[in-house]
């Protein structure tokens, strides 16, 4: 035996319980320190870390822009030793006005569409907070959360922030950490606003009485969402599924008395527009759907607009309904509440949550 190795101490380990000790270790940092938000903020780490980058350089709303670069090498050198495209994703989403039905932080730039179009490389955007993320960090310095060391124990950052906004509710969050999966939908503002007074003035309220103040969620892209028990089962079980439809009116095609077109103003939450104008091209491509004389998308600025022309001969409402069975226009979103809820020893733990028990624990 070689000199290097006579001296080593050899021990036989099961390797049973060896995957299971080191894969449990894994799955908890995934499930803490990534993929689920915190109930108190509703914010993963990474999202949390950038806006307290950014409150650090002092660019709140009442600011100049600043190069996103500046905030993600920021980020990265400070408190996320990860990779600069996962910091810099999440910083475009929370720019997106159709990702969060309010968004954390005001971009500058090419911050990607609605149609899945890739934001612009981080050189070339600026960013600075929104004002509603002023609230997030209200008072921080006035010794209202804990903070912990970073990775490196060089600087202090905070565990959650004050978010005097019910974050988790209002934005929503999804994830998909180790052995689970949480998809929480936006909410209006308002409305969660009014019913978290409401508990305050009423310890006892029940779900009847929430569900008459916070009706349900309030996506970005609109769409109507069809019927109310999917989002009575969320809200009594922390799981429920929702159907939310497109917005469509069918009227007269100016110019023709006979003719009729489809017009689309808000899609469901989370589709691409591009794909969802691609699927109904196919269906008309492939003979599925017979009626269909032209598809244009007429969105600007101002708003969404795909216009569907409809044959002279044809029933646009058959049509619709057909639409509706085979593409996007109708979607399912399942309803999961999973959030990180401080335990008895302080740690954080995933739960399945009511909406009074989001409440109660905001």
């Amino acid at each position: 035996m070689s000199q290097e190795y006579e001296n080593q101490i050899i021990k036989p380990v099961d390797l049973d319980h060896e995957m299971r000790k080191s894969y449990i270790a894994y799955a908890m940092s995934v499930i803490v320190g990534r993929a689920l938000p915190d109930v108190r903020d509703g914010l993963k780490p990474v999202h949390r870390r950038i806006l307290y980058a950014m409150y650090e350089d002092g660019l709140t709303s009442d600011k100049p822009f600043r190069k996103s670069a500046t905030t993600v090498g920021n980020v990265l050198g400070r408190y996320h030793p990860h990779g600069d495209a996962s910091v810099y994703d999440a910083m475009v989403r929370m720019a997106q006005p159709f990702s969060l039905r309010y968004p954390l932080i005001d971009g500058h730039g090419n911050f990607g569409s609605v149609d899945g179009d890739p934001p612009a490389a981080y050189r070339y955007t600026e960013a600075r907070m929104a004002k509603l993320a002023n609230a997030m960090l209200a008072d921080i310095k006035k010794e209202t959360v804990d903070f912990v060391p970073n990775f490196d124990e060089e600087r202090k950052e905070p565990v959650v922030l004050p978010s005097r906004i019910p974050n988790l509710l209002v934005n929503g969050s999804s994830g998909i950490p180790v052995g689970m999966a949480t998809n929480i939908p936006p909410h209006n503002l308002g409305e969660v606003i009014d019913g978290i007074c409401y508990v305050i003035d009423h310890p006892e309220a029940d779900l009847d009485d929430l569900c008459a103040i916070i009706k349900g969620p309030d996506f970005p892209t609109g769409g109507i969402i069809m019927g109310r028990a999917g989002i009575r089962a969320a809200y009594a079980t922390g799981r429920g599924k929702i159907k939310v439809r497109a917005r469509c009116e069918i009227e007269d095609m100016p110019g023709s008395s006979n003719r009729q077109r489809i017009i689309v103003t808000e899609i469901p939450y989370m589709v691409n527009k591009a794909r969802l104008v691609e699927a109904m091209a196919n269906l008309v491509k492939d003979k599925r759907v017979d009626g269909i004389t032209n598809i244009q998308d007429h969105s600007s600025r101002e708003g969404m607009q795909i216009v569907v022309d409809i044959r002279r001969d044809a029933n646009a409402q058959v049509i619709l309904n057909q639409l509706f069975t085979y593409t996007q226009l109708e979607d399912t979103i399942s309803m999961i509440h999973i959030a990180l809820v401080p335990g008895a020893n302080g740690k954080l733990q995933p739960r399945v949550l009511t909406l009074r028990q989001i409440i109660d624990q905001y």
